[in-house]
């Protein structure tokens, strides 16, 4: 899987986002990195993810985020079968955070 995601200066970037400390620091960061289509096509499949995580159907899914029933099946298929754990890290990280916060 790691030979499909080996991208000329991939790490470069991973590396930068790691350094960002704040929400505002990430979105000032994003906005110049990405486009608007780009990041609301991100945002978008993160939101999927959440709602597919918590065992939203897709009829609810498409409702609430506008995504496509090919973007939801896509993202099912990352977090059920054949995807890298990051969505899950993710997960588990901010789901810390905020019983953290309480």
């Amino acid at each position: 899987m790691r030979e499909k995601l080996e991208i000329n200066n991939l790490d470069d970037l991973y590396e930068a986002i790691l350094t960002l400390e704040t929400v505002d620091e990430c979105r000032l960061f994003f906005k110049d990195l990405c486009t608007i289509p780009e990041l609301k096509a991100l945002s978008q499949r993160f939101k999927v993810a959440q709602m597919l995580t918590e065992n939203h159907v897709y009829s609810d899914i498409v409702g609430a985020t506008g995504a496509s029933t090919a973007t939801i099946s896509r993202v099912n298929r990352s977090l059920s079968y054949d995807g890298a754990g990051g969505y899950g890290i993710a997960f588990e990280r901010l789901s810390k955070n905020k019983k953290a916060e309480k």
